[in-house]
This record gives C-alpha cells, structure tokens and sequence, in this order.
C-alpha cells in the first residue's frame, strides 16, 4: 500500500481530471457560472479529496468507504458532463476526451477498491 495519497497514480489521475474540468467549465456561458458549472467543479475536486482523506484514515474499511465517495463523485461528474454535452455546452471533443479520463479514473478507483477487499 501506499505511503503517501500522492504515491497513488488513481489520485494522480483524478487530478489531471479535476485540471480538465475546470478547463471545459471555463468554456460554459457566464449564466453557468454557479449552476451546472459550479456543481461539476465541486464534484471533481471530490474525486481526488475523498481518496487523500480516506488513504489518511486509520482503517482499510475507513478507506474503502471515502473510495467509494469518490467513486459516486466521478459517477456525478460523468452525469454532470453528459448533461453539458446534452446542452451543447462542451464540444464533442471535450466530451470524448473527458469521457476516457473517467473510465481511466473509475478503472483505477475500482482496481484499488478491489484489492482492499482481497486484501493484497
């Protein structure tokens, strides 16, 4: 197991999607400013927040519990984004790409959920 929250590439990872968030919710009309895009900005930055504070708890069952947040967080974001594209509010480039950086995330969220339970 890790030493450090930031040792864990699902945490690298899940900051690199925060970086691209808030990118795309730079590009959404003003009138989003604290609606959709606000909402997805929060969201994001909770992916990689509850996994530094769960790798700082205590307990492997501590742990997997904040996983799993961040894991209904990411869920959030991919609904939140899916909207946003729905609205024309990001492109169909930005939404493919952020797409793959979700399943990336939700890949290494569910491998390390996985091997708490296993125990490995």
């Amino acid at each position: 197991m890790a030493k450090h929250y930031k040792e864990l590439l699902v945490w690298q990872k899940a900051m690199e999607l925060v970086t691209e968030v808030y990118r795309a919710a730079a590009t959404f009309p003003k009138h989003e400013e604290f609606g959709l895009a606000s909402q997805l900005k929060r969201a994001a930055v909770s992916i990689p927040s509850n996994i530094a504070e769960g790798q700082g708890r205590l307990s492997v069952g501590e742990f997997k519990q904040f996983l799993g947040h961040a894991r209904g967080s990411l869920f959030e974001v991919e609904t939140q984004l899916l909207i946003a594209k729905d609205l024309d509010l990001i492109g169909k480039d930005d939404s493919e790409r952020l797409g793959e950086r979700i399943a990336e995330v939700g890949r290494l969220l569910n491998g390390l959920i996985r091997s708490l339970r296993t125990g490995h």
